[in-house]
C-alpha cells in the first residue's frame, strides 16, 4: 500500500520545497496541493501551477489532486449555516464558486491531475430540506467536469452538507454522474462522532474514488480533535483491511490536522506516517 500513499503539501510546511523535499525522503508517491507558499492552490497562475508541476515531477513524485475549496460556500447567504476553513480562500456565493470551478480545472491540468476536490455548501440548520437546491448544483458541476475530463470528488466534511457518509454517499448518487465521486475521510467522519467504520464506510464504499488519511478522538466531554493515526476513534486496521477486501485500488492521502504540543505540522504528519507504517503490518 505504500506505493499509493501520498499527502497534502502544506500538512507538512507551507513551502512546497520543504514540504516536496520531506515526501521525497519518506518515500512516499505521491502529494495533492491545497495552500502553496501561503496562497490556496485555487489561485494560481498557470506559470505558478506549470512551475509546481515540475518541482513535484523532479522529485519522482506525481500530483494526485487538487484540493480546492470550491463549493464551501452558502446556498443563501440569508440563511444561518455552518462554517470551516477555507484555507485562505474568501467568501464567495455559488455563482462565484461556478466561475472559479472552471479556473481550477485549468489549474489542475497544468499540474498534471483530472482529480479536484470539493464540498457540499456550508451546512445548512435542516439539510435534508435542501437535498434537491445541493443535487442540482452539483450535477451542474458534474457536467462541467464531464465535458472537461475531470473527477470531481465530494468529501465529507462535518461544516458541509455532506458532512458525513451517508449523506455524500446520497448525494453522489442522486447526482448519478461519473464526474462525481466520494471522497472518503473515516477521520472527519469520527470527527463529527459518528462511526467511521463499519457503518460510514458501509454507506460510501460503493461510491468512493479517494481516502484522505486521518483519525479524531471524542473526549468524554463531547469535545473532537484530531490525533494521530490509530490513536483515535477509527478503526484503521480493520478499515485498511475492508478497503483491501473490497478491491479498493486508489490513492491515499495524509490529511492529519494534528500539531503536537511544541511540533510542529511536520512534527505531526511523520508521527501519522509512522504509526501508519506500524499498522499496516497487522493489515
Amino acid at each position: 500500500m505504500m506505493d499509493r500513499v501520498g499527502v497534502l503539501t502544506d500538512e507538512v510546511s507551507d513551502r512546497l520545497e520543504e514540504a516536496l523535499d520531506w515526501a521525497t525522503e519518506q518515500g512516499l508517491a505521491h502529494v495533492e496541493i491545497r495552500v502553496v507558499n501561503g496562497r490556496n492552490a485555487a489561485n494560481l497562475t498557470d506559470e505558478e501551477a506549470s512551475a509546481i508541476r515540475r518541482e513535484v515531477e523532479a522529485r519522482g513524485l506525481f500530483v494526485s489532486a487538487l484540493a480546492s475549496p470550491l463549493f464551501k460556500c452558502a446556498l443563501d447567504p440569508g440563511r444561518p449555516v455552518a462554517a470551516g476553513d477555507t484555507f485562505g480562500n474568501a467568501e464567495e456565493d455559488v455563482e462565484a464558486h461556478f466561475e472559479k470551478l472552471n479556473r481550477v480545472i485549468e489549474i489542475a491540468k497544468l499540474l498534471g491531475t483530472k482529480r479536484i476536490r470539493i464540498f457540499s455548501f456550508w451546512r445548512e440548520e435542516h439539510p435534508e430540506r435542501h437535498t434537491e437546491e445541493i443535487v442540482s448544483h452539483l450535477r451542474r458541476a458534474a457536467g462541467i467536469a464531464g465535458e472537461a475530463g475531470v473527477e470531481l470528488l465530494l468529501e465529507n466534511e462535518p461544516s458541509c452538507n455532506g458532512g458525513v457518509a451517508v449523506e455524500v454517499a446520497a448525494l453522489v448518487r442522486s447526482v448519478d454522474s461519473p464526474a462525481l465521486r466520494a471522497l472518503w475521510d473515516p477521520g472527519n467522519e469520527a470527527y463529527a462522532r459518528r462511526e467511521a467504520y463499519p457503518a460510514g464506510y458501509e454507506s460510501v464504499k460503493d461510491c468512493l474514488s479517494h481516502v484522505h488519511l486521518k483519525d479524531a478522538y471524542v473526549g468524554s466531554e463531547g469535545t473532537s480533535r484530531c490525533v494521530p493515526l490509530g490513536s483515535g476513534d477509527v478503526r484503521v486496521v480493520a478499515q485498511l483491511r475492508a478497503l483491501a477486501a473490497d478491491g479498493y485500488d486508489g490513492l491515499f492521502t495524509i490529511e492529519t490536522h494534528f500539531v503536537p504540543d511544541g511540533g510542529s505540522r511536520m512534527t505531526g504528519t511523520r508521527m501519522t506516517l509512522d504509526a501508519l507504517k506500524a499498522l499496516l503490518k497487522e493489515v
